[in-house]
């Protein structure tokens, strides 16, 4: 279990299938995620999930978020691991509307992100936000990410790609503390 402020990351199991798939069939969370909503039946889903938890990707984790009230609110990850360049793409989904806009999703990316910088060797995160997505874009700035490129056409969608790095990382944590010690 990684702790944040507002929140927990706790490994994925079977009992959040149901909630995963309302929310991949879900056409306002898909249109967020630049995907289609998900066609299949929960049956068909459900036989696909129970394979990605019994033989998880090695270049891949994946975590649920949960409030400190124990509520399941959405998902992280961090994927497609490159451990010759040491780095990362991160996803997040705050499946759960009733708690959009209200810094979970900014402590779930800042205690991910921490997660990520003092227990593996990356020393590189990346995004890609659609460009439309200003609420994201804000969010993940919050959390340390810079654009390093407007533009960036996948499959249909155009997108910014922003990155955080272990170096800035440990500065913003840093600044923070600092900040905290003068309250």
């Amino acid at each position: 279990m990684i702790r944040g402020t507002k929140i927990f990351l706790r490994e994925k199991k079977l009992e959040d299938a149901p909630l995963d798939y309302s929310w991949r069939i879900d056409e306002e969370l898909s249109n967020l995620d630049a995907i289609t909503p998900m066609r299949m039946s929960y049956s068909q889903y459900l036989r696909i999930y129970q394979d990605e938890l019994s033989y998880p990707a090695s270049w891949s984790k994946r975590f649920a978020i949960e409030t400190y009230k124990n509520k399941t609110i959405g998902n992280c990850m961090y994927y497609d691991i490159d451990l010759i360049k040491l780095q990362a793409e991160l996803g997040i989904m705050i499946g759960d509307k009733e708690y959009w806009n209200q810094g979970f999703g900014t402590d779930v990316v800042n205690t991910l992100t921490n997660h990520i910088f003092t227990t593996t060797k990356l020393n590189r995160i990346y995004l890609h936000t659609l460009s439309w997505n200003i609420r994201a874009q804000k969010s993940f700035s919050k959390c340390g990410f810079s654009p390093i490129k407007e533009d960036v056409k996948r499959n249909g969608y155009e997108f910014m790609l922003m990155e955080l790095t272990k170096d800035t990382s440990i500065h913003k944590h840093f600044v923070q503390m600092v900040k905290d010690s003068k309250k």
